[in-house]
């Protein structure tokens, strides 16, 4: 198993890390990186959950198997959110492609990987490479002027025509085919696809989905060694658990009892 990335600066060596491993062990390294850029793309831009991604981890075997692991953080909150990428089960980048989503709260997001914002994907998508740059500039202008429910996800103040000239001018020349490839280009980041899906949601009436994509989390506790406050009912469930998990290894009975040992150091705690 071969392990890219990291946090921070390490995060945006993860191509280079990837080709170097690839070309060593001579595994073809080229959908192993687009499965890393189209992953991080995926959670920072279609998904706009509030976190802001800062660790990014890609792993791979000399298959070719591989998966992601990124952790995002809301600064706000001070919550972190872990979005899990299984490479075998992902059949397209921009439609349910997690294998899990853990975060210890909720709330509402844009989420343009839902299965039911497909037509979003593809209003947004005929918007970028169909209508001349200068029409939609012209809409965000228009838009600008209009006051949202409070309660909307998104806000007007997210539009930033000016800013977005040069990006719409690009997609409005490449052409992409599908969602996919729009947000694989580069340049299109969190705040076209926010301006695309305010056009695609107030002009042609195709909202995107806004369901926080989150569903649970595996975590009792924080890195700090402290537990959070859970109900004893579901502790206790964990406990029993972990304990039948130890009595059903093939460990011999000394490494049971120092299992068993550590299990009961942390409930003391």
């Amino acid at each position: 198993m071969f392990i890219a990335g990291g946090k921070g600066r390490a995060s945006r060596q993860t191509p280079l890390e990837i080709e170097r491993w690839g070309n060593s062990v001579s595994v073809n390294p080229a959908p192993l990186v687009y499965a890393s850029r189209m992953s991080a793309k995926v959670d920072s831009s279609a998904i706009q959950d509030g976190y802001q991604l800062y660790h990014h981890a890609f792993l791979f075997t000399l298959s070719g198997s591989w998966i992601v692991i990124q952790q995002g953080m809301n600064e706000a909150t001070r919550y972190a959110r872990r979005y899990h990428w299984l490479g075998e089960k992902v059949t397209d980048f921009v439609n349910e492609p997690h294998s899990a989503i853990l975060s210890e709260t909720r709330g509402q997001a844009l989420n343009l990987i839902a299965s039911e914002s497909a037509s979003a994907r593809t209003t947004i998508t005929g918007i970028a490479t169909n209508e001349k740059p200068q029409s939609v500039l012209a809409e965000l202008k228009r838009l600008k002027t209009l006051d949202l429910p409070s309660h909307h996800y998104l806000s007007t103040g997210d539009l930033h025509p000016d800013s977005l000239s040069k990006i719409l001018l690009s997609t409005y020349d490449r052409q992409p085919n599908d969602f996919e490839q729009l947000l694989g280009l580069q340049g299109v980041g969190p705040k076209t696809i926010r301006a695309l899906s305010l056009i695609s949601e107030l002009v042609y009436g195709v909202a995107p989905s806004y369901q926080d994509p989150a569903r649970y989390s595996f975590a009792h506790g924080g890195k700090d060694g402290y537990p959070y406050p859970v109900d004893r009912k579901t502790y206790d469930q964990s406990i029993e658990l972990l304990s039948k998990a130890i009595n059903k290894t093939k460990l011999g009975l000394r490494e049971k009892k120092e299992a068993m040992n550590r299990l009961n150091r942390l409930i003391r705690l």
